[in-house]
């Protein structure tokens, strides 16, 4: 580089300032101040309303002596007051600790203490469980009481009322970006399911980038009308929140996932976007509501998973749903992998293109790296389609680490990758597909049988609605699988022996279930079944 590039050119505020995703409303609201924000029944908000409220709700925080780097949480469901959250917060230069609603109150005492909340939002659908925590604490949180007005009357939680605290805030306050985009902007825990959860701090930088790269994924246009099937608790609601500012697009919110209201809803707002785990799209398919979307325009749907059932992908398309499948956890802002579609795909059957759709496929163009490495050598597996290997990514949208964790942090990140616990292969084209988690993958007589393998073909029989493959322990294999299904209606009659042969048909004889389970299947509040409580159920029951 030549020398005098480096000399006297630096950094000043007329060429340079921290990236944040908090700068995405206030151009939101100077380019397109009467655009549609924020629909909720019957409340409707401009960009420029949306933006007024979230200074309210910054300065209102800096008032209660809330200051940078400090911890705010929330627990509500997808409202207006969780997508103001995602700003207000962020703007007063705290951090924001969007609480899973299904929480119970130790864990929502073990989020509040160990994350250190100086404030807690909190809907009053949730004050019962949220009330038994607060009993669990030493130091407690200045509470806020949002009320729904969709909701019965409840039994306020506080004193202080979300309108009257945003009303207390000054509606021109000048707020300022972070002092350094890698600080942090979020704090999300993930599922304790072997121990107390853990805290993923994720920064700013990370949190702009994928706000972007959210709309480059899905070539998504302005005023772009956004539903939201995808709780914001959830990895930030995959940073949509702030997406829908870049492209000055309408967050439709919905309080719970009812297959009549979405439906409603996308005929009502001619919904273009939205997001989900199998389970939401699972639940339009199974329900006779899902004829109404025939002959409307066309919604496209992000589908998170580790490999969404071939059924659900064939299924939405003739619904009028056509699903990007997308890829990641809540260490890397949500997803962070995407199959990238080809246009010489539509040219292929539904069948064929269920298939490709199903791979976990490449990196978001804001990730710098994913590869499926050696779990020993930290090398790249040879892209056959056949060697396993561990799913890894590095690059700017990956988080800062665990929040007082640091061994965990460390084997995080040891090889200089984040290592996912996903187990996968590629192919020659560089998709991805997962086989399996680490924890999940059944070895049986020395072989490697993928559950989601199983899974796939389970999903075939169109008597059954959900399942989930786990290991049983075995005296002769050591492990072999067993099946837990939901059927898709009460009055159908499926014998155990009757899944088997199904499996049989389709699958080698070892990969088959020995063993079939019938019931409802134990899920987080986001969709992901539940495989832990299922091998603790078989233990209890050996």
């Amino acid at each position: 580089m030549h020398e005098s590039f480096n000399l006297d050119l630096e950094k000043n505020e007329g060429n340079y300032s921290p990236l944040s995703p908090t700068s995405l409303i206030s151009w939101a609201s100077d380019v397109y101040p009467d655009r549609l924000a924020v629909v909720y029944g019957e409340c409707k908000q401009t960009w420029q309303e949306t933006y007024t409220r979230c200074r309210q709700f910054a300065s209102a925080l800096r008032q209660l002596k809330v200051g940078y780097g400090d911890t705010v949480a929330i627990m509500a469901p997808n409202i207006p007051a969780m997508f103001e959250a995602h700003y207000g917060i962020p703007m007063s230069g705290a951090v924001i600790n969007a609480l899973n609603t299904r929480l119970d109150a130790g864990a929502i005492a073990f989020m509040l203490e160990h994350g250190g909340a100086k404030v807690f939002f909190v809907d009053r659908e949730y004050r019962t469980v949220v009330n038994e925590a607060l009993k669990k604490l030493e130091k407690k949180p200045y509470l806020v009481d949002i009320i729904d007005s969709s909701m019965p009357d409840m039994e306020p939680i506080a004193e202080v009322e979300y309108e009257n605290f945003l009303k207390s805030g000054d509606s021109g306050f000048k707020w300022s970006l972070p002092n350094d985009e890698w600080d942090a902007i979020a704090l999300s825990y993930t599922s304790g399911t072997t121990g107390d959860p853990k805290g993923v701090v994720t920064h700013h930088r990370g949190a702009y980038l994928n706000a972007l790269g959210n709309v480059v994924t899905w070539t998504m246009p302005y005023f772009s009308r956004y539903l939201w099937t995808l709780p914001m608790f959830h990895c930030n609601g995959w940073c949509f929140p702030w997406t829908l500012a870049a492209v000055a697009g309408t967050s439709i919110c919905l309080r719970r996932i009812e297959a009549q209201t979405i439906f409603r809803l996308i005929r009502d707002y001619d919904v273009t976007h939205m997001c989900g785990a199998p389970v939401v799209y699972n639940t339009l398919l199974n329900t006779s509501e899902s004829d109404l979307q025939i002959g409307f325009s066309r919604v496209k749907g992000m589908i998170a998973g580790a490999a969404p059932p071939r059924s659900v992908i064939e299924g939405a398309e003739v619904i009028g749903i056509d699903l990007t499948h997308v890829y990641g956890l809540t260490e890397v802002y949500g997803p962070a992998a995407v199959c990238a579609q080809h246009p010489e795909w539509e040219q292929l059957s539904l069948e064929q293109r269920a298939q490709k759709n199903g791979r976990q496929g490449v990196r978001y163009v804001v990730q710098d790296g994913m590869e499926v490495l050696n779990g020993e050598t930290m090398l790249p597996v040879p892209r056959d389609g056949r060697t396993m290997g561990e799913i890894c990514f590095r690059g700017n949208i990956t988080m800062k680490g665990y929040l007082k964790n640091p061994n965990a942090t460390n084997e995080a990140f040891e090889g200089g990758w984040f290592r996912t616990g996903d187990l996968a292969v590629i192919d020659e084209f560089g998709y991805v597909t997962i086989k399996d988690r680490s924890k999940d993958i059944i070895i049986s007589g020395g072989e490697n049988i993928s559950t989601i393998e199983i899974e796939d073909v389970l999903y075939e029989d169109d008597r059954i609605l959900e399942a989930a493959v786990v290991a049983q322990s075995d005296e002769k294999w050591g492990e072999v699988p067993c099946a837990f299904v939901t059927l898709k209606s009460n009055e159908v009659a499926l014998m155990e022996s009757e899944v088997i042969d199904f499996c049989r048909e389709r699958l080698a004889r070892y990969k088959c279930p020995k063993r079939v389970v019938f019931g409802v299947l134990p899920k987080t509040s986001t969709g992901k079944i539940q495989k832990a409580i299922l091998r603790d159920r078989l233990e209890q029951n050996k």
